[in-house]
């Protein structure tokens, strides 16, 4: 063996890899995409600011691409507000919100649950709410099409799960972004049922996790950051354990804060994929306009993702 071939050899064993013959070149199999998807998110429909048209503006773009999702993943936060809005305004928001459903989704899709979708939770106190038979969750599910408000489906070798984010609480917001025991011994279950060569991908309202919930009003108090249990999931260090025992959770897609961000934390990425809505249709919020997102899945278990500017954005 000359010089040459020596240290070649020596290389690759300094590597643990078995020397490869003269003139022979390693090979990688490239990824595969197996799947696209949209992921729409805070549309937050009303019958003003322009928010059919714009809702259905960001469907058309999504389904009109040159190279179109397979699926529509709907994110939360479908209507204007129900948490604390009179019910005759709940009940145009849902009709505006299944009229451009019905007229304009061509495509196969998943909705998850957003805390303005749920009626009556900051009417706590006020005389009937409480009694009416559409007060929580049950109002938005059935105007949703949903049995449960946290479900999982397989797709093109992808297992998905869909969280329900918002527990009742008596603070201001009426809600606290947790998973109540009954759902995380479900979801306990339900990895523990997936094959671990199968990539997972989590799919909640409210970030698991999150860098941008930090700008998301004026959280720095004094020498200290105080973040509300509404903006992120207040038990994220539960979920994080759950999500560390199962290596073949991937990627984790929210929305809520109408902001965008991606945070990779022990192999899971978390990205936060702004809002169709913008800054509730009165514009951009802060440095992020009216967009979806574009979700490559591929066979290694990896994703792309893209933020589209649908009203800027070509048809491409």
């Amino acid at each position: 063996m000359n010089r040459r071939s020596f240290v070649r050899q020596a290389g690759w064993q300094a590597l643990g890899l078995a020397a490869l013959p003269l003139g022979a070149q390693a090979t990688v199999q490239p990824r595969r995409r197996v799947l696209r998807a949209a992921h729409l998110t805070d549309i937050h429909v009303r019958p003003d600011l322009g928010a059919p048209e714009g809702m259905t503006a960001a469907l058309r773009h999504a389904q009109g691409l040159a190279d179109p999702p397979d699926v529509l993943l709907f994110g939360g936060d479908c209507i204007g507000d129900a948490l604390g809005t009179p019910k005759a305004r709940v009940l145009e928001e849902w009709e505006i919100w299944n009229r451009i459903l019905r007229a304009e989704v061509r495509l196969p899709s998943y909705q998850c649950l957003g805390n303005h979708d749920i009626y009556g939770w900051k009417l706590r106190g006020q005389p009937g709410v409480e009694q009416d038979p559409d007060f929580g969750k049950d109002f938005a599910l059935e105007r949703l099409g949903l049995k449960s408000a946290f479900y999982s489906f397989d797709r093109a070798g992808w297992h998905f799960v869909v969280l329900d984010s918002m527990q009742p609480s008596t603070g201001d917001q009426g809600y606290v972004a947790r998973l109540d025991d009954a759902q995380f011994a479900w979801l306990e279950r339900d990895l523990a049922a997936t094959p671990p060569a199968t990539p997972v991908c989590v799919l909640s309202h409210i970030p698991i996790l999150s860098a941008a919930v930090f700008f998301d009003g004026k959280l720095a108090v004094g020498e200290h950051w105080e973040v509300p249990g509404a903006w992120m999931h207040i038990d994220a260090e539960r979920i994080k354990g759950l999500f560390h025992r199962h290596a073949n959770v991937k990627v984790c897609l929210s929305g809520h804060l109408h902001l965008v961000d991606d945070v990779t934390y022990l192999g899971v990425r978390y990205l936060c994929n702004g809002a169709v809505s913008g800054g509730w249709w009165k514009g951009d919020y802060q440095e992020f306009g009216p967009a979806y997102a574009l979700v490559d899945f591929f066979d290694d278990g990896t994703v792309a993702n893209r933020i589209v500017n649908y009203r800027a954005s070509p048809h491409a």
